[in-house]
């Protein structure tokens, strides 16, 4: 139980509390976006939590030891922050988003804890947080990340704690929300993003509209106008998702820009009463499935493009179990939760509160294992996934993804996959390298034009992936490699990729088919028809680094006390390769414990050549 402090909640929110509030004018079947709000909108506090709906909360984390746990470790940081000294304007590279994303942590951590508590200590220190970085010259808008986590950061502070706030503090907040933020909206050297069909999107218009609900009442004009554009702007991204929930920029930037979208979704309709009807896409609805088989047994995510491996801990999958009443879909982060012995939940922990806040209205049963075991989308990111079960670590996986390099946050992996049985990943993603430690080396690396310093990379060009490479080229960035089948039967889950756009200018055509058959082992077949000249083939795979040939055509990997052999048929000669996965470029990063296994063949002009590879376990 909490201690009898938490009971004295709502004190100084009782007065504020409305019985309803004014829902504004549906957007119109034209999609005009010119709506009106009527004057009244619910009253401070109206993100996310209303005035009265802290007992909710109470009810929650009485009720549920989960959620006891996410409180107390919110309310333990609070009073860590207590005894450090404000933020300040401190750049890392050319991003203050370190700084936003920790001001977002300490004022929304902080504003819970006064909320929650009633105690005064959290809202003192919260102000002095708003102001310091109120003081900020600006929130660099040059990078216009920055300035919507700290609008989104600020927005928060200044609604929840508006009651106690004094006067000059809140004419000190709402003035930098407008001056640092808000103007920036008609600004067009820096509301491109509205027009962007990825994570830009959905985050910056997400940190405008909280600090145009935050302020509606002094500042009713502009505050129209910025949930206008918002509401205008937010389903681009949305069609990100279409049409069957894949987030084409992968894994961890699903959590970024999904995140802040039922964000803003969930800020719509507290303050307003409506989302605009903004979360009724069907394929947004669905994209929690996805996200849910993003995770492999292993508990490692299938991390292409720029992805981590580690799982991450996703607040946003709560706004969709309870807006869509699954339970189901927190397995994984109910899992995460009970396998925490700190208080350590990662990269999204800024949004911590969220998650007491989403599931206040949901019924929290035992959350109950997916029944999904196959994921395939064709648009965006073409991609492949097979996971034969969620009970046990052990079970298989298959993950083969297809596509652009020039897609958003996209590496040249096309043909590439993962794979794990019997609780080992035996084919590896490299993933993310972290953007400051090649920026602050000068790489040129958001030029996506085929000559781009980018795909020298090792990470992000071919040659760090599960993939081929021919006459030692870089893949066509126009190139745009699409799944041609699909395969769900017991003996043979898979898929067909069609990597010729790839490879044009090289060989006619490569047909790639990754799958597995009844035993779970894997089996990769290249069809390759080459020109009129010779083709020479490097097929590689990111293994673990005890690896060694063992033969003309064989190669033994071993992990974790288990071993699978590597075997290749081919009508032509092959040569078994071992290549490090250690680059000679000084701006990339070590890949310590992996190798790259494979082979090189040459194949003759004008010919049509199988190669197929085997990895089969061993007892």
């Amino acid at each position: 139980m909490l201690n009898k402090y938490i009971f004295v909640s709502l004190f100084c929110f009782s007065t504020l509390f409305m019985s309803g509030f004014s829902k504004a004018a549906s957007v119109s079947k034209k999609n005009s976006f010119l709506f009106s709000v009527e004057e009244k909108i619910a009253a401070h506090p109206r993100l996310l939590l209303k005035a009265g709906e802290e007992q909710k909360i109470i009810k929650l984390i009485n009720t549920n030891s989960s959620m006891m746990k996410v409180h107390q470790c919110i309310i333990n940081y609070a009073n860590e922050v207590i005894a450090k000294p404000p933020l300040e304007r401190v750049f890392s590279g050319k991003r203050l988003l370190d700084v936003s994303r920790e001001a977002i942590k300490r004022i929304y951590f902080l504003s819970y804890g006064f909320r929650m508590t009633g105690e005064t200590k959290y809202a003192i220190r919260a102000e002095q947080e708003l102001l310091a970085v109120c003081e900020f010259k600006d929130w660099n808008p040059s990078h216009f990340l920055d300035v919507a986590e700290m609008c989104m950061a600020v927005s928060i502070g200044y609604d929840w704690l508006y009651s106690s706030l004094s006067p000059t503090s809140k004419e000190i907040i709402k003035k930098s929300i407008i001056d640092k933020a808000l103007t920036f909206s008609n600004n067009d050297k820096h509301n491109y993003y509205y027009k962007l069909a990825n994570n830009w999107n959905q985050v910056c218009s997400t940190g405008l509209a909280y600090g145009a609900l935050a302020i509606y009442d002094e500042e009713p004009e502009l505050s129209k106008q910025v949930i206008a554009k918002v509401v205008k702007a937010i389903p681009i991204a949305t069609k990100l998702y279409e049409p069957d929930g894949a987030y084409p920029e992968g894994y961890t930037y699903w959590a970024y820009g999904t995140g802040f979208h039922v964000h803003l979704l969930a800020a719509l309709e507290s303050a307003l009463g409506t989302d605009y009807d903004l979360a009724q896409n069907k394929a947004f609805l669905q994209t929690p499935h996805y996200l849910s088989i993003m995770v492999a047994p292993s508990g490692l995510s299938y991390n292409f493009g720029d992805s981590r491996a580690n799982a991450l801990f996703m607040p946003g999958m709560f706004w969709f179990a309870s807006k869509l009443n699954k339970p189901s879909l927190l397995n994984q982060e109910q899992k995460f939760i009970t396998k925490l012995n700190d208080c350590d939940f990662g990269e999204f922990e800024r949004l911590l509160p969220s998650v007491l806040v989403y599931l206040k209205d949901l019924k929290l049963k035992s959350t109950k294992f997916p029944k999904i075991n196959f994921f395939s989308t064709n648009v965006g990111k073409p991609l492949f996934i097979y996971r034969s079960g969620w009970k046990d670590k052990n079970d298989a996986y298959l993950g083969v993804v297809g596509g652009s390099a020039s897609a958003s946050h996209g590496h040249m992996d096309a043909g590439s996959f993962v794979y794990e049985k019997n609780g080992v990943r035996w084919a590896i993603e490299l993933g993310l390298q972290e953007y400051l430690t090649l920026e602050s080396k000068g790489v040129d690396l958001w030029n996506n034009k085929q000559n781009s310093q980018r795909w020298e990379v090792f990470r992000i060009g071919n040659t760090g992936h599960s993939t081929l490479t021919i006459n030692g080229e870089k893949h066509l960035v126009a190139g745009d490699a699409k799944i041609i089948n699909t395969y769900k039967k017991k003996n043979n889950k898979g898929v067909e990729i069609d990597l010729s756009s790839v490879f044009s200018n090289s060989v006619q055509q490569v047909v790639r088919k990754v799958s597995l058959d009844k035993k779970n082992d894997l089996y990769i077949s290249d069809k390759i028809k080459t020109k009129e000249t010779v083709a020479q083939v490097a097929w590689q795979m990111i293994a673990s680094k005890d690896a060694k040939i063992i033969g003309s055509n064989q190669i033994e990997i071993s992990k974790a006390g288990q071993k699978m052999i590597l075997t290749v048929s081919s009508p032509k000669d092959v040569q078994m390769k071992l290549w490090s996965t250690t680059s000679s470029n000084s701006f990339d990063v070590e890949n310590p414990g992996t190798v790259r296994v494979g082979f090189e063949t040459s194949l003759p002009a004008n010919t049509e050549t199988e190669l197929l590879v085997q990895l089969v376990s061993q007892k």
